[in-house]
């Protein structure tokens, strides 16, 4: 992943200073951004302190007054059950120039931020995941009708920050981005656990169970993410016919693990559509 590529007078405001907009921060010092050109606003002291650990530099405030006037992007990472009435808290009356609005609130819409904050809002929604918190992390985004070419690629250096960024011209594909990247690492969790608790059951220590399941782990996303990976062929070239591997696979696929992840992706799809519907109401 490459530094990110900020005009050096660009300046970048945070409402909400908790984990995510921690590691955003943190990814953006780490890849150039001056301290002085972040500015963050969190009603909590402790999260202004956590910050501050990072570089003195940063601005620093526990209200929002006056960092929208002064920044070119805004992220909004506050929880989504909040964002609304911070939204409808913000002073933009006399503000000439709104800055370009990114939303990390899971669930809540571009277009009812857009309608929270006026027709010629320039807001971009994203979906960062918990690898995120790393740098490791996939934001899904999209960009609303009012979002400049310019300010695509403001918000794609901002959210680079934290991992890779994958975009969508369509918002409803946002509530899919949940299902896969958003909810994603649980999955993975869950399959690594299994096989922890297997391993163990073969006669394993605990110890060797993690170190042999998390590193294999390591290995076969590593391979996976090469530019010319082919899945199934990698799947193919570790299974023998006849040998222990294929009896393995033979008995997932026997028990139809691929249509139970479908329907698992499924109905995690479908709660997000309604997640988003009560935001919009709320």
């Amino acid at each position: 992943m490459s530094d990110v590529t900020l005009d050096h007078a660009t300046r970048i405001g945070f409402i909400g200073g908790g984990n995510m907009a921690h590691a955003m921060i943190a990814g953006l010092i780490k890849r150039g951004v001056a301290p002085g050109a972040i500015q963050v606003s969190d009603p909590s002291e402790a999260a202004l302190t956590r910050l501050r650990a990072l570089s003195g530099g940063l601005g620093l405030a526990t209200d929002t007054n006056g960092l929208l006037t002064s920044v070119d992007a805004c992220v909004l990472a506050v929880k989504p059950q909040i964002l609304r009435r911070v939204v409808s808290e913000l002073d933009i009356a006399g503000i000439e120039r709104m800055p370009l609005m990114i939303s990390i609130a899971a669930g809540v819409r571009a277009t009812d931020i857009e309608r929270w904050l006026g027709p010629d809002a320039a807001v971009v929604r994203a979906m960062p995941n918990q690898p995120a918190l790393l740098g490791l992390g996939v934001s899904g985004a999209y960009a609303g009708a009012s979002v400049t070419r310019h300010q695509r690629s403001l918000a794609t250096d901002i959210l680079r920050a934290a991992g890779d960024v994958c975009w969508v011209t369509d918002e409803h594909a946002m509530d899919s981005v949940t299902a896969v990247s958003g909810s994603g690492p649980a999955y993975f969790f869950l399959l690594i656990e299994a096989m922890q608790d297997a391993a163990v059951s073969l006669g394993l220590t605990e110890a060797q169970a993690q170190r042999l399941v998390v590193q294999t782990a390591i290995g076969a996303a590593a391979m996976a993410s090469a530019d010319d990976a082919d899945i199934r062929a990698l799947r193919a070239g570790v299974t023998s016919p006849g040998g222990t591997t294929d009896a393995a696979i033979s008995h997932l696929l026997a028990h139809d693990l691929p249509n139970l992840y479908h329907e698992a992706l499924d109905a995690a799809r479908n709660r997000a559509v309604e997640l988003a519907d009560q935001a919009a109401e709320d």
